[in-house]
């Protein structure tokens, strides 16, 4: 029998209900991001964007210094943490109620962040890319979003060779999750990586069998905002790809799905409101 999936996680001794589907914005504060109008160029434009992001109705913001799009620039760990650790500080003063996550898979990255502010740690590799992630999230006592790649954001487009698609992507993250509950981690993000070491056709595989995640027990987060397996489906840009992305959440929400990574975040708080419309919700919690 499946499990049921966790509906909160501990945010500095507080709960944050996720029975409803909350929205992540993202900042990026790199040059390189694929999608070019998320690309931070300052600090007055951070907290500009921030702010707009919690008006729309984002929970939690999504800070990244490093760009993971295949083929991204290399970035050392010290150039890494300059670039997020700022923000963090100034997201808590301005913004005190929004939840941040920091997008990295660098353990100390990881943890200068949280000592700085943050209160999520997103990695997009799983622990795969540094052995120590699993134990700096298990001395912080933090939440992690665990996601699924294979190799590095350089050489990931390379492995998408799997036998089971589906079943193998949940041992994968099954192995890791059994570590990090043996190491007294308690809450739990799920991410199945979507672009990360898939083909466009995997991808939309993935989108089909999305309710098999949530055997894990854990909250489900999905990230598809204007990727490729969006514009390239449609052959248009990631600049034109906000109505697809807006299909595929809607899509993702009636799976399960928790958290919702986005871009755009009026247009998906958007899709949560009216997907909970029709699910009978929309006089259980308000947004």
């Amino acid at each position: 029998m499946a499990q049921v999936s966790k509906k909160t996680i501990k945010i500095q001794g507080r709960l944050l209900d996720l029975s409803m589907p909350r929205v992540m914005g993202i900042l990026n504060i790199t040059p390189d991001s694929f999608y070019s109008e998320s690309r931070m160029k300052s600090m007055e434009a951070v907290i500009e964007k921030a702010g707009k992001m919690q008006e729309d109705g984002a929970v939690l913001i999504d800070i990244g210094g490093y760009s993971t799009r295949p083929g991204a620039k290399e970035v050392g760990e010290s150039e890494e943490t300059d670039r997020v650790v700022p923000v963090i500080e100034q997201l808590n003063k301005y913004f005190p109620e929004l939840i941040i996550s920091v997008d990295t898979f660098r353990s100390e990255v990881a943890r200068q962040s949280v000592l700085n502010g943050a209160h999520i740690i997103n990695d997009v590799a799983g622990g795969l890319l540094d052995d120590r992630m699993f134990d700096v999230v298990a001395e912080l006592g933090v939440p992690y979003i665990l996601m699924h790649m294979r190799g590095t954001p350089q050489t990931m487009n390379t492995l998408t060779d799997y036998d089971f698609l589906v079943p193998r992507i949940l041992q994968e993250l099954q192995e890791k999750l059994i570590v990090l509950r043996q190491k007294g981690v308690s809450d739990v993000i799920i991410d199945p990586g979507f672009g990360f070491a898939k083909t466009t056709a995997q991808n939309f595989a993935l989108m089909k069998d999305l309710s098999e995640f949530h055997e894990l027990g854990c909250p489900l987060l999905v990230g598809i905002s204007r990727k490729g397996m969006i514009y390239n489906t449609l052959n248009i840009t990631a600049q034109d790809a906000l109505n697809g992305t807006t299909v595929l959440n809607t899509i993702s929400l009636q799976h399960g799905a928790s958290i919702l990574r986005v871009h755009d975040v009026k247009p998906a708080v958007e899709a949560v409101k009216l997907w909970m419309a029709t699910s009978g919700m929309n006089e259980k919690i308000v947004i």
